[in-house]
């Protein structure tokens, strides 16, 4: 969903990443094709907004926005009337006008608290930072000081205090928990370093712990649990003390007891209570339902914090990989890492090989830090960016530097969604209409009063100088007063931000209740539902998310020979096959676990690696262990997703070295020199080069993955020797010796392609952005239905990511719109084509898993060192992070994570999230036509009158209708079919559409009519002259109010369907909405017969009864015919603008 708006009183926000930046061609287009005529005024627009200097208030995003951006819509900037002396209102747009007065005093209108009750608490983030720098400080004081003690115990000899038993383990907690704070080396090897430390912890390197339940549990009761004590949120009685903290509550609460006072003071205390105890009760009615539903939001957020936090991992248990959930963690477990993994406890280094950590987390350095042997020490929280490695637990939990941090950090913070920022700007600027318009109905009716002009209903004038006591004058001041309330209680929209809370509220529910969504998402922020409505562009993974991610090898070269079956490994040398099962049991991050029972083989690791495992166990009788333990690793180049292709240097049992290679097969064949034969025979590559190359794009046609294994030999002697050369030692990528080429299978998804053809009619282009070789995506693309024939596929429609990235940035600009596959892609080609969507004005969904993105973000010049993927999801619109294959740091950064990794899911969150916008929009149509029609006919009566239809309770009551029963009610409708065949909401889209306006206006329109008619005239229309002149009044101003309440209930029936006539399909299916219905019909029947003394009405008959159902069922048929009335494409705001526009040039002149 658009963060901004083109609206008339909303901001436009622009999809750049400053803040200069102005509105794209693009979108400057997509205005002008709504009406020719006015394209030369839209290029006086263009050329106006090209030469506008920096708008403070313009937010380009606010998913990750700066708080200093966010403070701007907080607070208050400079006082009203200053605006006006300082700026030439004729030299603004109208729409710049009423930007500048949102963001003056807010306060005039809403406690800021109140405002924003939904949203981010600035506050609470700067304490938080505080919090977070404060423990850095200790922690690097701390190790400050200990590396002076260390080099004094360089002078004198170490004096590490000997380890102290803890029940059945030879080390304690508080050594452990000192070790690994302090950083500790010295003690470290006095232990006798990782294998030392195992064996105190009853722990085996290579197997891991036992996983026995009960020595689980003696872990947890020795060490620790990997949890830490959670602030509780705030609790009910707070909510109610902030909900009432209104400036228009407080308002009302002072007039309520002016009111009491009067009322006992003129009609005596048994019925002079009657209107100030009802102002009360509605004022405290209106507290409580807000309370709740801070409440109930509060509640949900702390729901989602504890999602965010149940990360799941592997671990080594009893000799195999078992995943469980991060908080099962004990000391003493042995944790693989990987790239985009978290750190999920303190530990030391067991093994690794260009492990690089991202400490920024924890020390706020955004640098990263290579752990080794002499640097083993690992923080709980801190990301892996690059390498692999072994890591041993030795603290969980609250003796973690991280746990402390996390243990002082309440996480019961609010979030700012676009929507939110864009109805809170609304909201202010129509409650400080409100507020004008109150306090100048006000002065008149003061004025009015003062000078004789204001009678009573027997025509005697109510203040006559020198005639009327002190007393009758203040009474009469405060009945002004209070009309003036009145005007300001229906202006003010509570109902727009809780509007958005309530949606997104019930949508999360109805998703999570739906087992069949539930099972597949994790939403981490509730703006994501919204945001995703309005994508216009998913850029998706291939593997897992358009594919099943179950892969297996189906195809097999041996040199020249093609293997069929790929399995039959008969006809091999020896050679080749031993340098084969070499080759895929030591360059692999896979797992291979045999049971003692004997039972099924059980392999873990990638899908890619799991399949090539899999396809040499069965084929070649691959003794994983056996081949492992005759030779030794030397140095490890991990997968990388730039060079397409990960490395192994091993030392055989007969010091021979070989350096092992794997992975895209045409880059890997491009550095082969040979390739032995299935004779074990040493053949020169040059002249097949060919015949591998057409082979490789056979396999790739037939939608296969290709991936090719090889090897060369190594001098010995010029193997580094020390730890510090290994580290740093390239492994050679040059004249290597090809083993095979094998195809892997990855089947489409059986709804994919159902759901890329739900997206393409939905208006949502899918781009498939994939590592895998041209033809191989080509033929993916065209089996999901991404591309429709092979006459799409020419460039730039299917590119090559190294050919996108040689661009320059503007023709990218160009080329994005275009591209469909991008393939061969690396994760910054990723990033560039995210940008380059997003500068075009598109609303983008990224889709990734982060597994092999590498590179850290300070290479890019940005301040936090995350993945690239990580990177490119924080500059997308909405992160879509895979559940399955998916790293901790893609989830992290994500804002929905698909746990099935299916691309289907990902159309049911667009299908959604369309949903919630629809049914926003529904409800501010709704809002909007109760607030003009009610502020209107109040103010035209007191200005000519001098006395008001409708008063404070019973407006309260409209309000409630229109805040929590009217949000609720169309909230509650259920995403249809009807909106995946819709265009989506673009960026600039204004959040008040033209359509919205026609409607709105027909129906104010209407009842403002209808009920001035019944209020100058409703004596004589009703035949009331037989009546009392005060109970004529009465029943008038009862049937004015009745016919009002009845109105809002049948066009909230016209709210459900803005652009179709027919208005009641489906609403039998939505049981709330007709239960919200009913149930205000009959409080509303309460209210008029029975409550009368305490909403100042009288009982109907059945007649008048028969009237105002009469009156407001006209809305029906007058929003049919009004929705046969055209509009123009052209936002009603440009059209407003272009006075102001055409002054500014006069004026330059």
């Amino acid at each position: 969903m658009s963060s901004g708006s083109s609206n008339g009183f909303l901001l436009s926000n622009n999809q750049k990443g400053d803040l200069e930046a102005g509105p794209s061609a693009n979108e400057k287009s997509e205005v002008r094709k709504g009406d020719d005529s006015f394209r030369s005024d839209e290029q006086e627009l263009e050329e106006e907004e090209e030469e506008e200097e920096e708008d403070v208030f313009d937010i380009s995003q606010t998913k990750h926005v700066s708080h200093e951006i966010l403070r701007r819509w907080r607070v208050p900037v400079m006082g009203f009337n200053t605006i006006f002396l300082l700026t030439p209102a004729l030299e603004l747009r109208a729409h710049r006008i009423a930007m500048l007065i949102v963001f003056t005093q807010a306060a005039l209108v809403l406690n800021a608290s109140r405002r924003f009750r939904y949203t981010l608490d600035l506050k609470k983030e700067e304490e938080k930072e505080q919090r977070r720098r404060m423990i850095r400080a200790h922690a690097q004081v701390i190790r400050a000081a200990l590396l002076f003690r260390l080099a004094a115990e360089r002078q004198i000899g170490p004096a590490i205090s000997s380890p102290t038993r803890s029940g059945d383990y030879e080390i304690g907690l508080e050594q452990l928990a000192s070790m690994t704070r302090d950083h500790n080396f010295s003690a470290l090897e006095e232990y006798g370093g990782a294998k030392g430390l195992s064996h105190m912890l009853k722990t085996n390197l290579a197997t891991g712990t036992s996983g026995d339940e009960n020595d689980l549990l003696q872990r947890r009761s020795a060490f620790g649990t990997n949890r830490y004590p959670q602030k509780k949120g705030r609790s009910f009685l707070r909510f109610l003390w902030e909900a009432w903290q209104d400036l228009t509550l407080i308002i009302l609460i002072i007039a309520a007891i002016a009111s009491l006072a009067l009322g006992m003071k003129t009609e005596g205390v048994e019925s002079g209570w009657y209107d100030g105890a009802s102002i009360a009760f509605a004022v405290i009615l209106v507290i409580v339902v807000t309370a709740v539903s801070d409440y109930r939001q509060s509640l949900q957020f702390q729901n989602l914090n504890e999602e965010k936090q149940n990360i799941q991992l592997e671990v080594m248990r009893g000799g195999r990989m078992v995943k469980i959930s991060i908080f099962d963690i004990v000391v003493g477990d042995i944790v693989p890492l990987r790239i985009g993994d978290q750190v999920p406890a303190d530990g030391i280094l067991v093994s690794g090989h260009s492990l690089a950590i991202d400490e920024s987390s924890m020390t706020g350095e955004s640098k990263i830090v290579h752990k080794d042997q002499k640097a083993p020490f690992l923080m709980s929280g801190c990301k892996v960016a690059d390498g692999i490695g072994t890591m041993l637990v030795t603290g969980v939990g609250i003796n973690t530097e991280w746990g402390l941090l996390m243990a002082s950090i309440s996480e019961d913070t609010g979030e700012e969604t676009p929507l939110q920022v864009r109805l809170n700007g609304v909201a202010t600027f129509i409650g400080i209409v409100g507020l004008t318009v109150a306090v100048t109905v006000l002065a008149v009716l003061l004025g009015r009063y003062f000078t004789g002009n204001t009678r009573n209903p027997d025509g005697s004038v109510q203040f006559t100088k020198g005639k009327t006591s002190f007393g009758d004058a203040v009474d009469g001041v405060i009945h002004i007063v209070t009309i003036a309330v009145t005007i300001v209680v229906v202006a003010v929209p509570e109902g727009l931000p809780l509007a958005v809370t309530l949606t997104l509220a019930y949508s999360m529910r109805k998703m999570m209740a739906d087992k069949a969504l539930a099972i597949y998402l994790q939403v981490r922020r509730l703006s994501a539902c919204e945001t995703m409505g309005s994508a216009t562009t998913i850029c998706s993974d291939k593997t897992g998310t358009l594919t099943l991610n179950e892969m297996t090898v189906v195809d097999a070269y041996i040199g020249r020979k093609k293997m069929n079956p790929p399995g039959d490994a008969s006809q091999l040398n020896s050679e080749v096959l031993s340098l084969l099962q070499e080759g895929v049991a030591q360059n692999t991050t896979g797992n291979v676990f045999t049971p003692k029972d004997g039972g099924d083989v059980e392999i873990s690791g990638s899908p890619t690696e799991k399949a090539i495992l899999s396809w040499a166990i069965k084929a070649y009788p691959l003794i994983f262990f056996y081949c492992r333990s005759e030779s030794s690793i030397l140095h490890v180049f991990p997968f990388n997703s730039e060079k397409k292709r990960g490395g192994v240097a091993v030392r055989r049992n007969d010091s021979k070295v070989h350096i092992h290679w794997k992975g895209a097969a045409e880059m890997v064949l491009s550095s082969c020199t040979g390739y032995l034969d299935s004779n074990g025979s040493l053949q020169p590559i040059d002249d097949e080069q060919e015949f591998f190359r057409v082979a490789i794009d056979e396999m790739a046609a037939r939608s296969l993955r290709c991936v090719a294994i090889a090897y060369r030999s190594y001098e010995s002697d010029k193997v580094p020797a020390d730890e510090g050369g290994l580290e740093k030692w390239a492994l050679p990528e040059d004249d290597l010796v090809l083993l095979a080429i094998v195809g892997i299978k990855d089947p489409c998804r059986p709804g994919v392609k159902d759901a890329v053809r739900i997206c393409t009619a939905a208006g949502v282009k899918v781009r498939m952005v994939t590592g895998d070789n041209l033809q191989t995506a080509k033929a993916i693309a065209l089996e999901c239905g991404i591309l429709d024939s092979n006459s799409d596929v020419t460039e730039p429609s299917i590119i090559e990511g190294r050919v996108f990235r040689a661009y320059a940035e503007k023709e990218r600009e160009q080329v994005a719109k275009k591209i469909t596959v991008m393939a061969r892609s690396s994760p910054n080609d990723k990033l560039l084509l995210v940008q380059a969507l997003r500068k075009g004005g598109e609303v983008v969904a990224v889709t990734g898993d982060g597994t092999n993105d590498a590179p850290a973000l300070h290479e890019l010049e940005v301040s936090e060192t995350i993945s690239i993927w990580s990177y490119t999801e924080f500059k997308a619109d909405i992160g879509l992070s895979m559940g399955i294959q998916g790293t901790e740091v893609a989830k992290e950064s994500s804002d929905i994570i698909i746990l099935d990794d299916n691309f289907a899911s990902v159309v049911k969150v667009v299908r959604w999230g369309r949903s919630v916008y629809a049914n926003i929009q529904k409800f501010i149509q709704f809002q909007l036509t109760v607030n003009v029609a009610a502020l209107v006919i109040n103010v035209v009566a007191a200005v000519t009158s001098g006395d008001v239809p409708l008063n404070a309770v019973q407006l309260l009551w409209v309000n409630l209708i229109m805040d929590t029963l009217g949000a609720l009610a169309l909230a509650t409708e259920p995403p249809t079919d009807h909106l995946m065949h819709r265009s989506p909401v673009g960026r600039r889209e204004p959040l008040i559409t033209n359509i919205m306006w026609r409607n709105l206006l027909i129906q104010a329109l209407y009842q403002i009519g209808v009920l001035l008619v019944l209020n100058f005239r409703g004596k004589s229309i009703l035949n009331l002259h037989g009546d009392s002149v005060e109970h004529a009044t009465e029943v008038k101003n009862t049937m004015i109010f009745n016919s009002f309440v009845l109105c809002q209930v049948f066009n909230e029936f016209n709210a459900r369907k803005p652009d179709e006539i027919n208005v009641f399909r489906g609403v039998t299916k939505n049981h709330l909405f007709v239960g919200i219905v009913g149930f205000t019909v009959i409080l509303q029947i309460i209210l008029i017969e029975f409550s009368g003394k305490f909403t100042s009405t009288v009982k109907l008959s059945w007649q008048l009864w028969l009237a105002s159902v009469a009156i407001g069922l006209v809305s029906w048929p007058l929003a049919a015919v009004g929705k046969l009335i055209p509009v123009p494409k052209t936002p009603l705001h440009v059209y407003l603008s272009k006075p102001f526009r055409r002054l500014r040039p006069a004026r330059n002149s």
